[in-house]
């Protein structure tokens, strides 16, 4: 869109978005002493919409915030994060202690227990100590606040294996129209998403039917947090949050169509994308960010599924690790991707180097390759030569620090 701007907002935090705020505090989750719990409040009433995971064994707190969405859509104050403890296959009891989190939020904030929204993340298995929850939340709505650092402070809080908090924000700006779209996520592990991404919050002023808010969030989300790939586990607990507080001067979108709301879903795009790249960049162990694209497909849909190949094969990744410019394991990950592929049409490039020309090995230059895999961001293009389509996936490499995490994670 030619009149179309997107600012971005340096040091953005989920509270850049104005009438949010939010608080974070150690409850004693964590036996770390680590912030371990978060609150993220709009006292103005917000249109919701969410995507969660697709495996079967949903967390509590997907099952509750469902229930909640399908309900109503339309008054929500907020959402209740504790990291440490998914509280995932955990039964009955912990569908009731999702619900017994939110309820203590809304009567500590003055609103419905049902406008309050609860994520959880850290093991499975384990019910929550709800002692410390409860506390935690009161403790929380007490000390909400609206400040930028406040909001950094709340990424933090929701970690568990990462090494940073991811954040991002921009104000959007039209004819006649401004507002801000905020998010914060989190995530280093168990990532294989589809419909959302480990943990995410994302906040707007801008007014939206709860329609709109879906349809957008659905779009935004497929070609970022739903095109990104760690180690190919999908998680439990996966949820993506939008809440919009209308708090911003400007018209309600009312339909998913047209230059308004086109410009607020690349407005979403570009803050759920920054999102699916820090998530990737900070993988478990990873020391590379790596950005697959497969272009010359037939349709949209097979080139995701060709890139997710390459993006999940554990040959690649270590490969990749090791800056090796090994490009037959590429090949052969889009080979069995389950598309079909011409193997005489494909070329394959690291970064700007040719690597494999119409199905046959190309004159690598292995000083040229070395020089590239020694980067911190590794491009990876494949061409199958099919059509007009392509699509992009994040990903990261395989280190030895992915299996020391991971073999130790509950102790």
């Amino acid at each position: 869109m030619s009149d179309l701007r997107l600012e971005r907002i340096p040091e953005g935090a989920i509270t850049a978005t104005p009438g949010f705020e939010a608080a974070s505090v150690a409850c004693g989750i964590r036996s770390t002493g680590a912030p371990d719990l978060a609150l993220v409040f709009s006292r103005r009433p917000c249109v919701g919409a969410a995507l969660f995971t697709t495996n079967a064994f949903k967390a509590a707190p997907v099952l509750y915030d469902r229930a909640v969405l399908a309900r109503n859509a339309n008054a929500f104050h907020g959402v209740v994060i504790n990291a440490g403890c998914a509280n995932a296959c955990t039964g009955a009891q912990g569908l009731r202690d999702s619900q017994a989190t939110a309820a203590a939020a809304g009567a500590a904030l003055g609103v419905s227990g049902e406008s309050i929204l609860v994520m959880s993340t850290g093991v499975i298995g384990v019910h929550l100590p709800m002692d410390k929850v409860l506390s935690g939340v009161k403790q929380a709505a007490s000390s909400l606040d609206p400040g930028i650092e406040a909001g950094h402070a709340t990424a933090r809080a929701i970690m568990t294996t990462d090494t940073r908090p991811k954040e991002s924000a921009v104000r959007v700006l039209t004819p006649g129209a401004a507002y801000t779209i905020a998010g914060m996520a989190k995530g280093a592990g168990m990532i294989h998403p589809n419909m959302a991404t480990m943990l995410c919050v994302l906040t707007t002023d801008a007014r939206l039917t709860p329609d709109v808010a879906h349809a957008a969030l659905t779009q935004a989300t497929e070609v970022s947090l739903n095109a990104v790939t760690v180690d190919g586990d999908m998680s439990t607990n996966d949820t993506v949050l939008l809440l919009a507080n209308g708090q911003a001067d400007v018209p309600l979108m009312d339909a998913a169509s047209g230059s308004r709301y086109a410009a607020f879903v690349e407005g979403l795009m570009a803050v759920a994308t920054d999102l699916a790249k820090e998530l990737a960049r900070d993988g478990e162990g990873a020391t590379r960010l790596v950005e697959v694209t497969v272009r010359g497909a037939r349709s949209r849909a097979e080139a995701k599924q060709a890139a997710k190949s390459v993006a999940n094969s554990l040959l690649v990744k270590t490969a990749i690790y090791g800056q090796d410019a090994n490009w037959g394991r590429i090949a052969c990950a889009v080979g069995y991707s389950g598309i079909e592929v011409d193997p005489e049409r494909v070329n394959i490039w690291l970064g700007d180097l040719e690597l494999f020309r119409l199905g046959a090995p190309y004159d690598v230059n292995e000083a040229r390759a070395s020089e590239i895999l020694a980067q911190k961001e590794i491009a990876i293009t494949v061409d199958l030569g099919a059509g007009d389509a392509q699509a992009t996936v994040w990903t990261c490499d395989l280190s030895h620090g992915y299996v020391d995490i991971n073999a130790h994670y509950r102790t």
